[in-house]
């Protein structure tokens, strides 16, 4: 079963690729190419103003064959030009979905991406191989939607927030969207638990929360509402329905899979992103599943920010840098102890923190 670590080899076999021929051809261009092309020369100026002569398109997926760029309409199989191969970035891959970029095309089926253009929003994770650099998932997106499920897989809090997290530092809107609400009276008293204290305390937060049902179609006409006019990304973890809902909603036929029985946990049926176009105006980005999602450069000092209940608290902690976990006269810590600050939400903070103290893997 194909995985998003199966998709992000993808990415990596084709960025790494240096067969003989290409080596040759690139060679060749460098040497027609004009010196304002190079890259020493490309440090002395943000932008080679001749690169913005070449049409510009959208990146709509990335496989091991190669990046499909739409351009006035038009669908290339693109390569990288060799100079953006060769630039020391923070970031993993040079291009991810919903990039724009300029191409030079070769001929009515294939291309060269030659300059990627600054990117307005990021939706991106650490790399779970160097944990030094970002892998982005993608660009240019107005909305985070993030799927979890009430049962099957079990609903991660910790998760969630690290999605919401990402999705705010990366300028996008995070959305929650609780899918197999209809299976919520067959689960176990455990989960029912969680769905109903996690409905409680994310629904008054700073976006929106929707509860849905692809079997039922129940919360899916709030969903289109949303996604109207706006470039939405699904993410989340395998098995939770994002295809499903996105086939519900937009009346798609991306496959669906189903969750293994021993495991309790999804299969990975979304083998690589994609980026189509919405009949009513914006684009959507479905995802594979993720095992992981870690956050990429946050300094622990950092995390409270991202929790506005939790910053709106610590003006009443006694000590500047408070850490609010051991701290005495803690105003976060009291608002856990009366029960006025989310557990879930404070459980995560604490996560994150240790997680980014330690330097631990994320799960």
């Amino acid at each position: 079963m194909t995985s998003f670590d199966d998709y992000l080899t993808h990415e990596e076999e084709f960025y790494g690729r240096e067969t003989k021929e290409n080596k040759k051809e690139r060679k060749i261009y460098q040497q027609k190419d004009r010196s304002k092309y190079k890259k020493t020369d490309q440090k002395k100026a943000v932008v080679d103003p001749t690169l913005l002569t070449f049409p510009k398109g959208r990146v709509l997926s990335i496989t091991s064959e190669g990046i499909t760029v739409n351009t006035d309409g038009r669908e290339f199989l693109c390569s990288l030009k060799g100079s953006l191969k060769k630039e020391k970035k923070k970031e993993k891959n040079l291009v991810t979905i919903g990039d724009l970029v300029r191409i030079e095309i070769i001929d009515d089926k294939e291309a060269t991406i030659v300059h990627v253009e600054d990117r307005y929003s990021i939706l991106a994770r650490t790399d779970n191989l160097t944990r030094r650099k970002s892998h982005l998932i993608a660009a240019n997106v107005d909305q985070v939607v993030i799927v979890v499920s009430a049962k099957d897989p079990t609903l991660k809090p910790t998760l969630v927030d690290r999605y919401i997290i990402s999705a705010k530092k990366g300028n996008m809107k995070p959305i929650v969207l609780i899918n197999k609400i209809d299976l919520i009276d067959d689960a176990l008293e455990e989960e029912k638990n969680l769905f109903h204290l996690f409905v409680h305390d994310y629904s008054t937060l700073d976006f929106p929360l929707i509860l849905v049902s692809a079997k039922t179609g129940e919360g899916l006409d709030e969903v289109r509402k949303l996604m109207r006019g706006k470039t939405t990304v699904f993410s989340g973890q395998s098995g939770v329905g994002k295809s499903s809902i996105i086939n519900a909603v937009l009346n798609t036929d991306l496959a669906v899979g189903s969750i293994v029985g021993r495991t309790r946990k999804g299969a990975h049926t979304t083998t690589t992103a994609a980026l189509f176009p919405l009949e009513e105006g914006g684009f959507c980005v479905d995802t594979p599943g993720v095992k992981s999602f870690g956050l990429y450069d946050i300094e622990p000092n950092e995390v409270a920010s991202y929790f506005p209940e939790i910053m709106t608290l610590q003006q009443n902690c006694k000590f500047r840098g408070c850490t609010h976990t051991h701290e005495p006269d803690c105003a976060v810590l009291a608002a856990v102890e009366d029960e006025s600050l989310s557990l879930l939400r404070y459980h995560s903070y604490v996560s994150l923190l240790e997680r980014k103290e330690t330097k631990q893997e994320w799960e």
